[in-house]
């Protein structure tokens, strides 16, 4: 037994709607208004319970009936609504575009890096509105999806028999538009594997609240990079949905191998490159 108690947090996106009734039959919910922070208010309402033995926390990214785009997630109010309730971890799911031949539709990869394209959203929670974040904090993103977590979701697709890519860069795109051909070509010669929406803040604000952040994206297209081979939204939900229950029982299975580990040193570790990273505090 560690001295943190652990609590995991699960973040779903496209494809999962509300997620409550895709992975947690029996849950308690806790209102949005209620979950209210200094960075506003969550996606939606947060649905606790236990899977395994393990607390876990689900919201969904992009609230009930998927009425918020991806600019306009508050990222930042969904961390730290998790932070709040003590989530200690977060599992993510992200629909993704395939940048490569090697990644095909339903395909299931765990990123480990990423490029971020963004550029209308709050991307720190450093910026002063928070008493709990103060100063200036330069988060290292490498490496930016926790490798343990990396290796949970191996593990987990191994026991279930779930074929998953392990590594690859998700480029971060703003939206709500997909790319356009020249775009889609210009990630591919980056070296991204995948492009999508939402990895970006969550992944770094997931690190500047200290939590242990792990994603795991399906490839449900090929952007348009391919010829004749356009992506349109009905398709990635569509193919999101043929597979989604590898993605519930991946979830699932994480969240009862992370309840077996050790998590203190990690925690911890954490918690030291924040106080690292945040040179205001030093002066």
């Amino acid at each position: 037994m560690g001295k943190y108690k652990i609590k995991v947090g699960i973040i779903g996106g496209s494809g999962l709607g509300d997620i409550a009734d895709n992975i947690l039959k029996n849950s308690n919910q806790l209102n949005q208004n209620d979950l209210k922070n200094d960075f506003g208010l969550p996606s939606g309402n947060i649905y606790t319970g236990i899977i395994n033995g393990v607390e876990v926390a689900l919201l969904s990214r992009h609230g009930h009936g998927h009425k918020i785009n991806p600019t306009n997630v508050n990222y930042r109010a969904n961390i730290e609504a998790l932070k709040l309730i003590g989530c200690t971890h977060i599992l993510a799911s992200n629909a993704c575009g395939s940048l490569c031949d090697e990644i095909g539709r339903g395909q299931l990869v765990i990123p480990d890096s990423y490029i971020d394209r963004t550029y209308a959203r709050k991307n720190t929670l450093f910026d002063g509105i928070s008493p709990r974040y103060q100063g200036v904090c330069h988060v290292p993103m490498e490496p930016s999806f926790h490798p343990d977590l990396a290796e949970v979701f191996e593990l987990a697709a191994k026991e279930l028999s779930i074929d998953v890519r392990r590594g690859g860069t998700i480029v971060t795109i703003e939206g709500p538009r997909f790319s356009s051909k020249a775009e889609s070509n210009a990630f591919r010669m980056w070296g991204g594997q995948l492009v999508g929406m939402t990895s970006c803040p969550e992944v770094s604000i997931a690190k500047e609240a200290g939590i242990i952040y792990g994603a795991i994206a399906m490839s449900t297209d090929y952007d348009c990079w391919k010829e004749s081979d356009n992506v349109c939204a009905g398709d990635v939900i569509k193919v999101f949905l043929k597979n989604v229950k590898k993605i519930t029982d991946l979830l699932v299975k994480a969240v009862e191998i992370i309840g077996q580990r050790q998590w203190d040193q990690q925690i911890d570790n954490l918690k030291d490159l924040i106080e690292s990273g945040n040179v205001s505090a030093k002066n």
